[in-house]
C-alpha cells in the first residue's frame, strides 16, 4: 500500500512539478521568433479556433508558447508517461484529454469534439506517442473532420539542440538557443473524401510536415535569413 502511495506521488507530484520547473526555466533563455504568424492568425479571427499539428519529436519549445493559446486542450496517451505528462500540461492551464490511437482513443476524439464545439483550440501530436516517426495516425483527421476546423501545420526548430536516442530522435533546444515556430497553411479536410480519401490526405498533411520541418531546418545555414528573422 505504501509502496503505491508513493508511486502515485512520485507521477502525479513530484514529477511533474519537477519536470515543468525545468522546462520554464529552460524555455525562458529561449530567443523565440514566429514566422508566418498569418498563417494561423487569420485561421483565429475568422474562426475563433484552430488545431494545431506537429511531430513528437519537435513539441517541447511548443509547451511553454502553446500554452498561451487557451483555451487549448491536447490528447495525451493513458500511459504511466502520458499521466505526467498530462499533469505538467494541465498545470500550465492546457486541459488534457487521455486517449491515443491505441487506448482510449475514441472517447478521447468525442471528448475533444465537445471541447472544441466550448471554443478550445485543438494542439495535436500527429505521430504520438509512440511513432512510427512523421507518420500521421488517424486522430489529427477525424479532429479536423469533426470540428470542420483547418489543421495549422506546427514547425519548431531550435538552432542549437540536443538529440535524444528514443524512437523519434527527440529534441530540445539547449540554453539561449535560438528558436523558430513557424506556421504553415492551413489545411482544409472535406467531410466527405470518399474510398481512399482518409488515408490519401493523411499522406498528403504527412508530406507537408515533412517538408516544412525539412525548408525550416535549412534556415539555419543561411545567415542572411536567420538576421532577418532574429535581427
Amino acid at each position: 500500500m505504501m509502496k503505491k502511495k508513493f508511486r502515485r506521488f512520485l507521477y502525479y507530484y513530484l514529477f511533474p512539478y519537477a519536470g515543468l520547473f525545468l522546462v520554464r526555466l529552460l524555455s525562458a533563455t529561449y530567443r523565440i521568433r514566429i514566422v508566418d504568424p498569418g498563417n494561423e492568425q487569420d485561421i483565429l479571427k475568422a474562426r475563433g479556433r484552430v488545431v494545431y499539428a506537429s511531430w513528437h519529436q519537435r513539441f517541447f519549445p511548443g509547451i511553454t508558447f502553446f500554452s498561451t493559446r487557451k483555451p487549448i486542450a491536447i490528447m495525451i496517451s493513458q500511459s504511466r508517461d502520458g499521466e505526467m505528462a498530462a499533469r505538467a500540461v494541465t498545470i500550465m492551464g492546457w486541459r488534457a484529454v487521455r486517449g491515443s490511437s491505441s487506448r482510449g482513443g475514441g472517447q478521447a476524439l468525442e471528448s475533444i469534439k465537445r471541447l472544441i464545439v466550448q471554443g478550445y483550440k485543438v494542439g495535436h501530436i500527429v505521430d504520438g506517442p509512440q511513432g512510427p516517426f512523421g507518420m500521421v495516425k488517424p486522430g489529427l483527421i477525424r479532429i479536423a473532420q469533426y470540428a470542420d476546423l483547418p489543421i495549422v501545420p506546427t514547425i519548431t526548430s531550435g538552432q542549437n539542440r540536443w538529440v535524444f536516442n528514443s524512437w523519434d530522435r527527440f529534441m530540445v533546444p539547449k540554453p539561449f538557443s535560438r528558436v523558430m515556430i513557424r506556421f504553415g497553411s492551413p489545411i482544409h479536410v472535406p467531410r466527405d473524401m470518399g474510398p481512399g480519401g482518409f488515408a490519401q490526405m493523411q499522406t498528403h498533411v504527412a508530406k507537408i510536415l515533412k517538408q516544412l520541418y525539412e525548408d525550416t531546418d535549412a534556415v539555419w545555414q543561411d545567415d542572411a535569413r536567420v538576421k532577418e528573422i532574429f535581427g
